[in-house]
């Protein structure tokens, strides 16, 4: 069974949680083939394989990618 939402924890870079936003899945998928998820904004954009890997896609075209995000599957 595939998790249809997940929450992003980004963290500060000194191991601190930032931020978290809750993502669902879209009908997308990304580079490496594995679904994309977003915000209900669609400024946070992610590819989350099948072992929770994450790839924050840019969604616009000043982006950085982002480092050291974690997903946590919720259903």
């Amino acid at each position: 069974m595939s998790t249809h939402r997940y929450e992003l924890v980004f963290s500060d870079g000194a191991g601190e949680v930032s931020d978290v936003v809750v993502v669902e899945r879209t009908s997308a998928s990304g580079p490496g083939g594995h679904p994309v998820y977003a915000d209900p904004t669609g400024i946070i954009r992610a590819e989350i394989s099948d072992h929770d890997e994450v790839r924050v896609l840019a969604s616009g075209g000043h982006q950085e990618p982002a480092q050291g995000v974690v997903a946590r599957p919720l259903s």
